[in-house]
Formats: structure tokens, sequence, C-alpha cells
């Protein structure tokens, strides 16, 4: 399935994934959330890089539902492993 099919991602969202390589739940899958989400922010140095809008929205992506359905301890394990603070 293409990114751009997927819940949560808009063109912005396309846009930074495919510069990462990343163009199919497959591709996203594979490397997960908190790793692209690591990778957009050393992509991105000095840029805020939100976590609602990208790591929880790149896992709603992956499990196929929206970001904001994700309780507030599944948040907070995302963040631990995307090694946000």
């Amino acid at each position: 399935m293409k990114i751009s099919e997927l819940k949560n991602i808009g063109p912005t969202v396309e846009q930074k994934l495919n510069e990462l390589g990343i163009f199919t739940l497959s591709d996203l899958k594979n490397t997960g959330s908190a790793q692209v989400y690591r990778m957009m922010k050393k992509r991105n140095p000095g840029k805020t890089i939100p976590v609602c809008y990208y790591l929880y929205s790149l896992e709603g992506a992956i499990q196929d539902c929206h970001w904001n359905d994700f309780s507030e301890e599944e948040k907070e394990q995302m963040k631990r492993s995307a090694a946000v603070e």
C-alpha cells in the first residue's frame, strides 16, 4: 500500500517519508515509527518535529488507526522508543 493511502498521512508527511526512502506501508513497518521519527529529527536539525503529527501519526498509519486513539500510556511508550524527551 502506498504511503498516501494510509491514515494520518497527508502530503507534508508523505513528502518527508519519501525523502527518507519510505514509499509504502511495508517500508514504514520495516523501519518502524520510532526509527522514522529519529531519522526525521536527524534530517532536520534545529527544527521542531511535532510528536503528535509525526511519531503518533506514523504508528497510527502502521496500525490503521487515528493517532489520537492511542492511550496516554501508549503515547508515552512511543516517546520512550523514539527517545523523545
